[in-house]
């Protein structure tokens, strides 16, 4: 059977094919897929980690327990999992273990653009990507084999267009492969020093044996066409590069990318005239085929920031055919990110906004997006966690400087699971007087609504304790007196509450809770209901407007409210002075 399938969908399937037992993620744009799929096949036991180290750690003790096992993460995801990864390279599995990394060149959902192909010889294990939808199932199969043939984990590199990019799927049939037994053995999985030394050697002796059989693996091929040009390529480079040279090149196309086929390489090298490498971001082909003492031409003329296309290899290499797009005499508005209406993030933005000498450290989140005008809040945005340690960081540095700056830290309830709390008890321990503000929305909202140990169910759609946010805090430390929770829809209660938080000289903690004005849910309780602007009082103050709602708007000389957009939070009604907004239930 045959299916269109995106690269996600195809790696859960392949997963799913190849005898995969366990599965765990993170979720983050483009990698969250994955999950959500591979949780559709019952045989596998699917969860939603609180971060990627630990998603990563429990895949390394499912493999060294005997399962197949994979975990998913996003391209900067790999970095909080770097930890178990470097070590598990030396441990080796018992299971197959594959570690899928979506890369996001072009930063169309991330905060930088690390080219995560540079982690295999750092970790030292092998690595594989695929090109298309096909390859991703295939290889991820080939993977969980290359893996207990060579007692490594393999690291599955993946980038946006290939995890969303869709194409035809032949399906397969589930391999049961089970689970193997568990051998107790110190000396492979019990990393002391010791150990590691003995298994560092073995770590080497196993490179070179995967470098062998990098050479003679089918995941490595040649394409041969004209050869005055040669093309060595990898995942949807090959894609772009064959759309632009077509039979007019040969190609070796790289899938098998750590180690990579030295021989193979040299083979294809001598058989052409000229050698082009075609990648996006770092030069990683092109600095291995100039080791090797091989001429070629690459990153002289594709760039190393943002994505690749067709077009930019096009005009790289053939300046000379400029191909003819159809063209639309049509402008798209432009259309800058911000907080959705009725968003409850909204409320303790607005509360913070007014005060002009707070410095406010954010996350990766929704609320990311208090940095938008008109609310102006968020100064600075790191990484996951960050909202509160950087916030901590800045506090000593201004408190150092004999400035007057108070932060407020910014992160959500997601995001406090996944490396928010040693923040919180870092605040506590030292005793830094910064306002930490978890924006408790009852979802992992940025990335498509996933659960999370605050939302009561797991991924696999099983009831679940609800981790007590609040319980947390008041735990690690934070007195009672420093703690509020309020419904950001309250605005009189949230400007309570960061009144108290801004004069409060020690750690001070504020939980907004509200749930995500587009869970499904949500939206059906709020049905009908919506804010008006009576004309008749309003002054066109546009007070309203500085909320920042995008349901708001003033035109043809009136404050308008959408009402397909209103879900009737009444955060408008509450900062118009003139009684101008009402409620309306329809």
């Amino acid at each position: 059977m045959k299916k269109i399938m995106t690269g996600n969908e195809a790696i859960a399937r392949g997963a799913f094919e190849a005898g995969c037992t366990v599965a765990a993620a993170y979720p983050g744009t483009p990698s969250t897929e994955i999950l959500e799929n591979i949780a559709q096949y019952q045989e596998i036991y699917s969860e939603w980690a609180p971060n990627e180290k630990v998603a990563v750690e429990v895949v390394c003790g499912a493999s060294i327990g005997g399962a197949r096992s994979l975990a998913a993460m996003k391209h900067v995801g790999l970095n909080v999992a770097a930890d178990p990864l470097f070590t598990i390279a030396y441990e080796g599995v018992n299971g197959g273990l594959v570690i899928v990394t979506a890369d996001d060149p072009g930063m169309h959902s991330s905060q930088n653009e690390q080219d995560n192909r540079l982690y295999a010889p750092f970790a030292k294990v092998a690595m594989i990507e695929p090109a298309d939808s096909q390859e991703c199932k295939d290889f991820v199969k080939e993977a969980f084999e290359i893996s207990e043939k060579f007692d490594t984990p393999v690291i599955f590199r993946v980038s946006t267009r290939v995890c969303h990019s869709k194409s035809l799927v032949e399906l397969g049939e589930r391999q049961e492969v089970g689970v193997k037994d568990y051998q107790k053995n110190v000396k492979k999985y019990v990393m002391i020093p010791a150990h590691s030394r003995v298994k560092h050697y073995e770590v080497e002796e196993r490179l070179a044996h995967l470098q062998a059989y990098s050479n003679r693996s089918p995941l490595n091929r040649i394409e041969w066409g004209d050869k005055k040009i040669g093309i060595i390529t990898s995942g949807i480079s090959y894609q772009h590069a064959k759309e632009v040279f077509g039979d007019q090149a040969s190609y070796l196309k790289i899938g098998f990318s750590f180690p990579l086929p030295d021989k193979m390489i040299k083979k294809f090298a001598r058989m052409v005239d000229k050698l082009y490498i075609i990648e996006e971001n770092e030069p990683y082909l092109e600095n291995y085929v100039r080791i090797l003492g091989i001429d070629c031409v690459g990153k002289e003329f594709i760039p190393r920031c943002g994505e690749l296309s067709p077009e930019i290899i096009r005009k790289a290499f053939l300046p000379q055919e400029e191909k003819k797009h159809y063209q639309v005499d049509l402008k798209v508005p432009s259309r800058p990110p911000v907080l959705c209406a009725g968003c409850p993030h909204r409320g303790i933005f607005y509360a913070v906004s007014k005060y002009k000498d707070v410095v406010a450290t954010g996350d990766i989140g929704c609320y990311t997006l208090g940095m938008m005008p008109p609310l102006n809040v968020t100064d600075v945005v790191i990484c996951m966690g960050a909202g509160i340690s950087a916030g901590l960081g800045f506090q000593r540095a201004a408190l150092q400087g004999g400035r007057k700056e108070k932060v407020f830290g910014f992160i959500g309830d997601s995001t406090f699971f996944h490396s928010g709390i040693t923040g919180l008890i870092d605040a506590v321990y030292n005793n830094t007087p910064t306002v930490m503000v978890i924006l408790d929305n009852r979802i992992t909202a940025m990335t498509g609504h996933q659960e999370n140990p605050g939302t009561g169910r797991t991924l696999m759609g099983q009831p679940a304790p609800v981790v007590d946010i609040e319980g947390i805090v008041k735990a690690v430390g934070i007195k009672e007196e420093n703690v509020r929770v309020v419904d950001p829809y309250d605005l009189t209660a949230t400007q309570k509450a960061v009144k108290d938080a801004y004069e409060a000289t020690e750690p001070f903690v504020i939980i907004t809770r509200q749930p995500c004005a587009l869970i499904k849910e949500v939206q059906r309780k709020r049905a009908g209901l919506f804010c008006s602007v009576n004309q008749e009082k309003c002054t066109k103050c546009r007070a309203c407007i500085r909320t920042g709602c995008p349901a708001i708007s003033f035109r043809d000389n009136q404050v308008v409210i959408d009402q397909t957009m209103c879900n009737g939070c009444t955060l408008c009604l509450q900062v118009c002075k003139f009684n101008a907004v009402e409620k309306v239930v329809g």
